[in-house]
């Protein structure tokens, strides 16, 4: 649902050590189904990642849970779960992340080839948010 300021809360990522294995817990447990899967050299804060998105329906590409491996570190704690949030002005967020105190920890990315804009910041305690401008 879209708010009045163009801001949502859209998804959560949750980071596991056995990619394979939890997805299939998810989707036995909760009914969920495999979306798309990306692997990214430069991921999160630069390192590599393999993720799955988990969707209601077969066939859609994106849900509102993917599950996250860092590829080169087990998971730990400080970076268990990444908030996902979307908006319609991602350089108007950067601007209210620092302003309340929060960092951003890598420029913003552009993705045309997606059709997005990505940024990743941390929040006062150090939590992470992934904050998508789309741009189709």
């Amino acid at each position: 649902m879209d708010t009045p300021s163009g801001n949502a809360f859209t998804f959560t990522k949750l980071v596991v050590d056995d990619l394979e294995a939890m997805a299939d817990y998810y989707c036995a447990v909760f009914g969920l189904h495999r979306g798309s899967r990306h692997r990214f050299e430069r991921g999160v804060g630069g390192e590599p990642i393999d993720e799955i998105s988990l969707v209601e329906r077969p066939g859609e590409p994106f849900g509102s849970l993917t599950l996250l491996r860092f590829l080169e570190r087990a998971a730990g704690r400080a970076d268990e779960t990444i908030l996902g949030f979307t908006t319609r002005d991602l350089d108007g967020i950067v601007e209210r992340v620092l302003a309340a105190g929060g960092s951003t920890i890598s420029p913003v990315k552009e993705m045309p080839e997606q059709g997005i804009r990505v940024v990743f910041a941390r929040d006062p305690e150090g939590h992470l948010n992934e904050i998508v401008e789309m741009r189709s």
